[in-house]
């Protein structure tokens, strides 16, 4: 039966057309885009990884600046560091030359004094936007340590910031000193008679800025194995500072052990004390003292000192001692070798501890660049449209569309074979 009301055939032809039509819009918006999820609309699920990930690659480009400013800031310190080993290197030939009775050690102190200075000028530059990875005397919760962005984790419960924890030397020569304060013992008194050897056990600091000190007593009823008087160092808290260490800003025991055993040799050296009657060194977070002369008439007592409410307290440099060096007497020139053995391993390990960090950032920093290169490649596999696949499918739908709108013309036609009946 054939209607001039109802044309079936123009009616298909029309959807066939509109489905044609909304195709190659879907197809032109892709090309003129780059993208086949360009919206929500597209595909709600897909879109909103996409979107999750793209904020991720932004905040890991956010990262990968604040690595290469903390790796410059390191490499900074760590250049400076291995500039202070050379300059101690340099130092200490003097300071060995200066063992010789036959030369002018007026003249090597003086040398030794410029080297001293170029120490300073060279840590007091070593900065990087104003930040000095070589000087830790500050007593503020945290100044310590450096924290460098690295990296973003994402999980179920949200996303978290990691960082990169940088500790800060000193290897500066200001001195240390502390006014007041009441002697509190933490550990001891060890005694060393008979039996040779007993260890002392170092607390965790508290805070920067408190002081530990070896206090050492000692006994010999004749006199005949060492002078106990040499041995002795007293109690009270002017006395604390004669074998001292400040504790630093994220130090450990292990750390104030190491200092407190340095700075025994450095006394010891200089009152030239025998090393055989008494020694002092770090083990771990503990002091092994001993000595090898001692018997059951003799007594040397060890231990370990706080101090308890000091009015002041200076934190001094790393490298204080450098202020004490005089090789112009034999005295001075003995002490000034076993200082400059400490401070040369001190400013090696600040050297060894930086690169190593360093090392560490470069790595982050690397990973974090192919982990971006990673994240917008996979968003691109994700939303990202198949240029070669669009452009055959364009082609097909604009000769799909010229074939319907050709249907859509021979299908409006139909009626008119119906006024044949009427003539």
């Amino acid at each position: 039966m054939s209607s001039i009301l109802t044309n079936n055939g123009a009616m298909v032809a029309l959807q066939t057309l509109k489905s044609i039509n909304s195709r190659l819009s879907d197809t032109q918006s892709e090309i003129s885009t780059g993208k086949t999820v360009a919206s929500a609309r597209d595909n709600a699920a897909v879109w909103s990884i996409s979107k999750v990930m793209e904020s991720d690659v932004k905040g890991f480009q956010g990262i990968s600046d604040s690595l290469n400013l903390g790796e410059s800031t390191v490499a900074v310190a760590r250049n400076g560091a291995e500039t202070v080993t050379d300059l101690l290197t340099e130092m200490k030939g003097k300071i060995v030359a200066s063992q010789e009775q036959n030369v002018d050690r007026a003249k090597i102190q003086t040398d030794i004094v410029a080297l001293r200075d170029q120490i300073n000028a060279v840590v007091g530059a070593a900065q990087f936007n104003g930040l000095n990875l070589l000087s830790n005397r500050s007593q503020d919760a945290g100044s310590g340590t450096v924290n460098v962005l690295a990296s973003l984790d994402r999980s179920a419960t949200g996303v978290t910031a990691s960082d990169i924890a940088v500790a800060k030397k000193d290897l500066g020569t200001a001195a240390s000193s502390v006014t007041g304060g009441t002697v509190a013992t933490i550990d001891g008194p060890e005694t060393l008679d008979a039996t040779q050897a007993e260890t002392l056990t170092v607390s965790t600091p508290t805070g920067a800025g408190q002081v530990f000190s070896l206090q050492i007593s000692a006994t010999d009823a004749d006199n005949s194995t060492f002078t106990a008087a040499d041995y002795t160092t007293g109690g009270t808290a002017a006395d604390a500072q004669k074998i001292m260490y400040i504790a630093r800003d994220g130090e450990t025991a292990g750390d104030v052990a190491k200092g407190l055993a340095q700075a025994f040799a450095i006394y010891a050296a200089d009152q030239g004390l025998d090393t055989d009657v008494f020694n002092v060194t770090a083990t771990g977070d503990n002091l092994s003292i001993s000595s090898s002369v001692t018997d059951a008439t003799d007594t040397i007592d060890a231990q370990i000192n706080t101090l308890t409410a000091p009015t002041q307290v200076t934190i001094g440099g790393g490298l204080e001692k450098l202020n004490d060096i005089d090789v112009t007497t034999d005295a001075g020139a003995d002490a000034a070798l076993v200082s400059i053995e400490f401070m040369i391993q001190n400013s090696i390990d600040s050297a060894a501890s930086f690169g190593s960090a360093q090392g560490r950032i470069e790595t982050q920093a690397s990973f974090i660049s192919s982990l971006t290169d990673s994240l917008k490649s996979g968003i691109g596999t994700l939303v990202d449209a198949d240029m070669e696949e669009a452009s055959a499918r364009l082609q097909a739908l604009q000769v799909q569309q010229q074939l319907g709108v050709q249907a859509l013309s021979i299908a409006n036609q139909a009626p008119q074979s119906l006024l044949s009946l009427f003539r």
